[in-house]
């Protein structure tokens, strides 16, 4: 109530202020959210420290690893230009082949070529070897993601020890990442060593095709050629007589022949080009027969076609014996030597048989 300039105001508004147990409140709340801030800006400092501190070591080990695959990259390409497939020693195989890093398989043979040696079948699975090699290095689709390589016994006898090896030739796929598998070593035994199977196993293995190109081999036709102009030339000097064409006897030699032929395995040496024998490299024994009856060498179709064609003769004696107009005594010979011929070739016979399918419970005389 206003009086005037000299009156007193006798009703004035109080002010409001907190109580003590509020602003204490207020106070500690506020210095709970400083803490937890403080709490945050020093984590999150420590952990971009942390980050930074182990990022730059990092980020320096994978340049250096990127630097040392594209040296290693680049050291096979320049060799590949020269010659596709790389010969490797010892050091070479660990630092190019077996250590990390590496974005690349190598397909390596193993095998023994010096002539103190006497490994046939080494320098025929080289040849196709090279083959494949060639073909794959001047192919449209070559890349760096597979190169071939070849260790040699006397060169890197170390890596043979290494890997626990006994035999050669041998060929084991590395894989651009992990170390090789059991399928990554070929089946010599099972497949032979011909380009064309290598490179189907090297499809499987690595998802990369590579098509078999074979330098051009004039000695088939050439010799078709010959034996064509043979029997042009047999058929004009017997052109006024070729009652032989009819020669029943003639035909059936041809086909029996061709019926060995097929029988003793030629087909399946055509197809999967085995080895002709096996040498063992330490002991060098010398194996014509193989151990598997899912195999073969070159020489045991040799010697199943021997083996067939002395059981044939034997019948054939035999039929002769029985149907002859011959004399009584010639009549027994040959029944006695037809007999013959067929028991000894077909005990040996049942003696491989015997030999491959391991188990087999028959035998007869010799076998």
């Amino acid at each position: 109530m206003r009086k005037g300039k000299g009156s007193i105001c006798l009703f004035s508004r109080p002010t409001l202020r907190p109580s003590r147990s509020k602003v204490s409140l207020i106070e500690g709340r506020g210095a709970n959210m400083a803490a937890r801030w403080w709490v945050w800006c020093v984590s999150v400092t420590m952990a971009v420290a942390l980050l930074i501190v182990y990022d730059v070591p990092s980020a320096s080990a994978q340049r250096k690893k990127e630097m040392v695959l594209s040296e290693k990259v680049s050291q096979l390409m320049e060799w590949t230009n020269k010659r596709p497939v790389i010969r490797m020693n010892g050091d070479k195989f660990r630092r190019l082949v077996k250590a990390p890093p590496r974005n690349y398989s190598v397909i390596v043979m193993f095998t023994a070529l010096q002539l103190h040696r006497q490994c046939v079948v080494c320098k025929q699975a080289d040849e196709e070897f090279q083959i494949l090699a060639n073909s794959w290095r001047y192919s449209s689709a070559f890349t760096n993601r597979i190169f071939f390589a070849m260790v040699d016994f006397d060169e890197g006898s170390d890596v043979f020890q290494m890997l626990n090896m006994n035999s050669a030739p041998t060929f084991i796929n590395f894989p651009a990442k992990g170390k090789p598998k059991r399928g990554d070593t070929y089946e010599l035994q099972v497949r032979g060593f011909s380009a064309e199977q290598i490179a189907r196993w090297i499809a499987d293995r690595t998802d990369v095709n590579i098509r078999v190109i074979r330098p051009p081999n004039y000695a088939g036709p050439l010799m078709l050629g010959l034996l064509l102009a043979v029997i042009g030339g047999l058929v004009y000097l017997r052109r006024s007589n070729m009652e032989f064409l009819f020669n029943k006897t003639g035909w059936a030699f041809a086909a029996l022949c061709f019926v060995l032929a097929m029988t003793s395995g030629q087909m399946w040496n055509h197809i999967r080009g085995p080895p002709y024998a096996h040498k063992n490299p330490h002991t060098g024994h010398v194996n014509y027969i193989h151990g598997s009856s899912q195999a073969q060498f070159v020489a045991e179709t040799h010697i199943v076609l021997l083996f067939n064609g002395g059981v044939t003769l034997g019948m054939v004696l035999l039929c002769e014996a029985a149907t002859s107009d011959m004399d009584i005594g010639k009549r027994k010979i040959m029944c006695v030597a037809g007999i013959g011929l067929v028991v000894l070739f077909f005990s040996w016979m049942l003696s491989i048989f015997r030999s491959k399918y391991h188990g087999y419970p028959y035998s007869f005389l010799m076998s």
